[in-house]
């Protein structure tokens, strides 16, 4: 950036001229956003950003409430801490955050057991401990990936008991921008916010072990942060991951997803939620690298992206049960009929358990639905993707500070849907895709789910699809309760090849009770509390990268003053304006 800019005031007033700056307001914090787009901020994503900042708020709660259940279980036992730790150990379990003496120098991490969180207090936890203060430090974050800033900036100035915030950047750019929008933040963020100018891997694998909370956002696949921001997490620390390439992880490229991910991903209408599997199959791949693994909390997609968020631990004994969280999934070619196939069992002898190869395969050759083929995919996580403790903790604290979130309603919204998920059920099916699999009109949602309910089954929606239906009854039960419906409902006679004709050909085991059951409808539903909003506006979707011109159709989408488009070869606005004004006169 030229002289000019670098001098030019914040509190000028915004003017339509392209070199001048819009002052961009989120949340407590502001940034100053150049119409040449020259950093990348993305008004999207302020539903990442909020949802971020409330589970932040679940994790500091969280992570009080397990130093102090920690404390008290010491002074219960009669231990003491010793001027280098704990005079024993604890399991290997789950671990707290960094303990600090009074005099400054940190203790060994120690284990605890996972309690209910509690309320936020302003000022650091203490307490004696023998003849010893014990201080449980404030948070330190890591935004790898700052852009302007705005993240960290919203990070420091919102949640109440933060310490420093670390925000890296490799372009010369981003980090100038990020030190203009610090200072235009005032004191709090000028003493909590620290800019640096880094390659991000190289920062975090300088950096082991040092951060509480590691924020990964990157414009595309976060694949290439993942190893280093498994080492940079302290133990019991977060790690929160955003990706947006969800063609490569829906299946649009699935060799390409392998590559990054290690998985292979299936095109069915859970995709998006398998989207959100690989991840964390790769996350917890890296973790296990170091003889670590991870407990999500919260995993969400949302608008074009997949955002999850991950406790890493350490230990040796607890990172072996990996293969009982992943599985390979096979789909059926035909009817989309699919099946889990895990990568591992426990073998129980003389009150030891050992570790051994899942049982397979879970499928025959041919489908015995509709007798097509299988296509298999994964592995991916087929362990729960939520805590529904977090969940209910943080939508709880979202409600009672609906004034400190900009994207209130569909945050809410996301979390009530989540809350009601079956945790420990992997992928769903669709409604829709069952009725065409079968060429016949669709049961409503309540019908279905009351019918899965009376055949003694759980069922829930999910927050992917307004259509999926979770469930823990087997595909056999659920195409007898579609025949069920059908015979019902007759269909035209469609040719005896097609996948929906084989179904029907078989008579139901199960005869279908459809009458509404209580529990058809959500908690969310009974109420009529919205749980799918609509987009805001148009176009609500990823923005033009950094440093890419900005015309005047991107201008307003952006929220900016039009200004007038670069030509090609990449000259400025105002070079480009002379020579049209030339044109024009000759």
């Amino acid at each position: 950036m030229g002289d000019e800019e670098e001098e030019q005031k914040p509190n000028k007033p915004i003017s339509t001229d392209p070199n001048d700056y819009t002052i961009i307001k989120e949340g407590d914090a502001e940034i100053l956003m150049h119409a040449n787009n020259l950093v990348f901020y993305n008004k999207t994503q302020v539903n990442n950003r909020d949802i971020s900042i409330a589970v932040l708020r679940t994790f500091i709660h969280k992570q009080k409430e397990e130093h102090a259940a920690f404390l008290s279980k010491k002074m219960r036992t009669g231990q003491h801490v010793s001027e280098v730790g704990c005079s024993k150990p604890a399991p290997e379990e789950t671990t707290i955050p960094h303990v600090e003496k009074s005099n400054g120098e940190c203790e060994e991490q120690m284990d605890v057991s996972h309690d209910q969180p509690g309320d936020i207090s302003k000022e650091p936890h203490k307490t004696m401990l023998g003849k010893m203060k014990v201080e449980l430090k404030q948070p330190r974050v890591l935004e790898a990936l700052a852009a302007s800033g705005l993240r960290a900036l919203r990070y420091a100035r919102e949640v109440e008991g933060i310490g420093q915030v670390i925000a890296t950047d490799n372009d010369k750019v981003s980090v100038e921008a990020c030190k203009r929008n610090i200072k235009l933040n005032g004191s709090v963020a000028c003493s909590k916010v620290e800019p640096h100018l880094a390659d991000a891997r190289v920062y975090m694998l300088t950096h082991q072990k040092e951060f509480d909370v590691v924020d990964l956002d990157p414009y595309g696949s976060p694949s290439m942060f993942l190893d280093s921001a498994v080492q940079s997490v302290v133990d019991g620390g977060m790690l929160m991951c955003t990706a947006t390439d969800m063609a490569v992880l829906c299946g649009g490229n699935g060799e390409v997803c392998y590559s990054k991910y290690g998985s292979y991903p299936l095109r069915g209408k859970y995709c998006h939620e398998m989207a959100l599997r690989i991840l964390l199959a790769s996350i917890e791949s890296h973790a296990n690298r170091y003889k670590r693994y991870i407990v999500p909390v919260l995993s969400v997609q949302m608008d074009f992206y997949i955002r999850v968020f991950v406790r890493i631990f350490t230990s040796a004994s607890a990172m072996k049960n990996t293969p009982l969280k992943l599985s390979y999934v096979y789909q059926c070619v035909g009817c989309d009929s699919f099946y889990l196939q895990c990568l591992g069992r426990t073998v129980t002898k003389n009150n030891s358990v050992r570790m051994a190869p899942g049982f397979g395969p879970v499928v025959p050759q041919e489908c015995n639905d509709c007798g097509k083929k299988f296509n298999m995919g994964g592995p991916i996580w087929s362990a729960p993707i939520h805590d529904q403790e977090w969940v209910s903790s943080t939508l709880a604290n979202v409600k009672s500070m609906r004034d400190r979130y900009p994207a209130y309603e569909r945050i809410v919204a996301v979390l009530t849907t989540i809350s009601e998920e079956l945790i420990d059920v992997p992928l769903f099916v669709s409604l829709h895709n069952l009725s065409a699999t079968l060429k016949c009109t669709s049961p409503s949602a309540v019908m279905f789910r009351s019918a899965v309910i009376n055949a003694g089954y759980r069922v829930s929606g999910s927050h992917v699809n307004p259509l999926g239906i979770k469930t823990d009854a087997p595909m056999d039960v659920i195409w007898d309760i579609m025949r069920c419906w059908v015979k019902n409902h007759p269909v035209k006679a469609q040719p005896p090849d097609q996948s929906g004709s084989v179904i029907l050909a078989k008579d139901p085991t199960l005869q279908a009770n459809f009458a509404r059951a209580p529990a058809s409808l959500s908690k969310a539903q009974a109420k009529k509390v919205a749980r799918f909003l609509p987009n805001p506006e148009r176009h609500w979707g990823p923005k033009v990268r950094a440093g890419r011109t900005i015309t005047s159709k991107h201008a307003s989408l952006l929220g900016l003053p039009k200004i007038n488009e670069s030509v090609d070869n990449g000259e400025e606005p105002e070079a480009k304006r002379q020579k049209d004004d030339s044109a024009s006169n000759s």
